[in-house]
């Protein structure tokens, strides 16, 4: 991506170095449940079902020393201090043109485990969406996992996994957010499953309209960036992570989309920059 002489956003807050960095998950440490835990990855619903069984294994033991942050490190944030910046410069003008007022979220950087207003954070988690304080949480540790579990990799890809977060916060200021989480509570986990995958697919597509109008306002997208948007879409759908982690799928258990929705809603978004077209809730469950 091309984001020179982009400012970086003020809507951060930065724990790292006082994110209870001690705690240490038993059975392989991070690397061993990433798979499986990034399954429950850009959560509008409740991102934490891993958190649980992660902390109950964890050992509690002797500090680790303060954090360092690295070169990378370092880039990344910056990195990720540009595209919130340029989701709050993008949805600021479409919600303008709508005739509403865009309150930005605020961006949780963190290391090895926080705390959040929907409980607990953790970096097995991966990066998750709460409305309840209106803030979006990354522990950076989680794009080198996506890069070197998943082989999803380029700036691209990184920005479209806050984008899609931030399409979150996006349906919580519309309602969309809310009235869906209400209906999947009175629904049977089956159905449930199925309004999660709304959810989801169209903060795919909110992502996408979010690189659209980047672009036409930035020129941010180069050669080879919607290629690896795409390529990370494919490989965070339900059926590729489940074959990943143990052979085999199980339709119905899905909460995100399959790899080939959830490229089609995010291409959706990228191509037409159309608000209009991201409806997820009308169609058949089927269709989409």
């Amino acid at each position: 991506m091309n984001l020179n002489g982009r400012r970086q956003s003020d809507n951060v807050d930065d724990r790292r170095g006082s994110s209870g960095r001690g705690i240490k998950l038993a059975g392989g440490g991070i690397v061993g449940i990433i798979i499986a835990a990034v399954i429950a990855w850009i959560g509008g619903g409740n991102p934490l079902n891993v958190l649980s069984g992660a902390m109950s294994s964890a050992d509690f033991g002797q500090p680790e020393q303060s954090y360092q942050a690295s070169a990378e490190d370092q880039e990344l944030e910056q990195f990720s201090k540009r595209i919130l910046a340029g989701t709050e410069d993008v949805w600021t003008k479409l919600f303008r043109e709508q005739g509403l007022e865009y309150e930005a979220p605020t961006m949780v950087l963190y290391d090895g485990t926080t705390t959040s207003a929907c409980g607990g954070a953790n970096a097995s988690v991966g990066p998750f969406y709460c409305s309840a304080d209106q803030s979006l949480y990354i522990d950076l540790s989680f794009f080198k996992n996506m890069r070197q579990t998943l082989g999803a990799d380029g700036d691209f890809a990184y920005a479209y996994v806050i984008a899609h977060e931030v399409g979150h916060h996006v349906q919580y200021l519309l309602g969309t957010l809310g009235k869906a989480h209400e209906a999947m509570n009175r629904l049977s986990e089956a159905e449930a499953n199925q309004i999660s995958v709304r959810l989801e697919l169209q903060a795919d597509f909110l992502a996408g309209v979010w690189a659209h109008h980047d672009n036409e306002m930035f020129g941010s997208i180069e050669p080879g960036d919607l290629d690896e948007a795409l390529d990370a879409a494919q490989k965070i759908g339900d059926d590729y992570l489940q074959q990943q982690a143990q052979g085999y799928v199980v339709p119905e258990s899905f909460s995100h989309g399959t790899g080939a929705q959830r490229h089609r809603w995010l291409n959706l978004g990228l191509s037409t920059g159309d608000l209009s077209r991201g409806d997820t809730f009308t169609p058949r469950y089927t269709d989409l």
